[in-house]
């Protein structure tokens, strides 16, 4: 058993698994055995459900960045000790509150890397070989032949050299891709050759988004910064919705400035049905699911209670810095 504070059995609260990843789980049956839990199925929707729905939990496990970690809510929980959020992104969560509040966040780094890597390549095939249209057409009778991008040859940009960075630079290269990578932290990976933002926009064929949300990262590609791309470019985000200005990437499609784009994240998510960037050229969809294998699905959630128990036992794993 988990214990916390004068030998208590640890409180975990579950405020949002919608839909439902964590019920049917091992490590949701980890969690049963180890810990008190409050478990709901459903989001929290607002700040005061979920405050209420944390209680006086010492340990949150966060499933959907949908759910917002605000100041209000770190006052509201003064029992809360950590957060352990499935997946990495803390864009959801305000790190300087949690800091201010003394409650730590934990996430899941490089679990979902191998499978979002390849669902950003699987994106890259389906627009640079028109795979959506080819599909549709010729289930309608026809017939279509030559309008297609080979990738072998090509220049990849990728921006961005964390683990899912640099695990579509090895795919990448392994189609026989020539590979230029950009990222704002260099000296994090010694021994590898990185190129100036300018060069990588003007030569790749490929640009693929491998970065965290920041203040300094909201709207990266920007209309200006697309404008530098080659109209021959194809966009591929795995990342997040707001890395890019989707307003400016959908005239530059519209335009013929770009000649498609692969996007498994967007500004507003789920996507709404008559959002503008489904009506341009070339673009082909996914619903936010590209780190959603069985595979790193059991890996995150795994991860995600282990960095309960850890921290719990006082040995904490994978803490981020506010």
């Amino acid at each position: 058993m988990w214990q916390h504070e004068k030998a208590a059995m640890l409180l975990v609260s579950i405020p949002d698994d919608a839909p439902a990843v964590l019920a049917a789980s091992a490590a949701f049956e980890t969690l049963r055995a180890s810990a008190e839990f409050a478990y709901h199925d459903t989001l929290p929707g607002d700040e005061d459900t979920l405050i209420a729905r944390i209680g006086a939990a010492a340990a949150v496990l966060n499933i959907r960045s949908s759910t917002r970690f605000t100041d209000r809510v770190f006052a509201g929980c003064p029992g809360l000790r950590l957060l352990s959020i499935w997946g990495t992104g803390t864009d959801h969560v305000d790190l300087a509150a949690a800091a201010r509040h003394h409650v730590a966040v934990a996430n899941t780094p490089g679990v979902s890397a191998p499978s979002i890597a390849e669902h950003a390549l699987a994106l890259a095939f389906a627009v640079a070989r028109r795979i959506p249209e080819m599909d549709a057409a010729t289930r309608a009778g026809g017939w279509p032949r030559g309008r297609f991008i080979q990738l072998a040859g090509r220049t990849c940009g990728i921006i961005g050299y964390g683990a899912i960075g640099s695990a579509f630079a090895g795919l990448a290269r392994g189609i026989g891709m020539r590979v230029l990578v950009w990222t704002p932290h260099p000296e994090r990976h010694p021994g590898v050759a990185f190129v100036p933002l300018d060069r990588l926009y003007a030569e790749a064929d490929i640009v693929s988004l491998h970065l965290r949300v920041s203040p300094e990262t909201r709207h990266f590609l920007d209309a200006a910064a697309l404008a530098r791309l080659k109209p021959t470019a194809i966009l591929i985000n795995t990342a997040r919705g707001t890395l890019i200005d989707e307003d400016a990437l959908t005239n530059a499609l519209r335009a013929g400035r770009l000649a498609g784009a692969g996007l498994d994240v967007f500004t507003t998510e789920p996507l709404p049905a008559r959002a503008a960037i489904l009506e341009a050229p070339n673009v082909v969809v996914s619903p936010h699911c590209a780190g959603i294998t069985p595979e790193a699905l059991a890996a995150g959630l795994a991860m995600a209670v282990e960095n309960i128990r850890a921290f719990f036992d006082g040995r904490p794993e994978h803490l981020v810095e506010a």
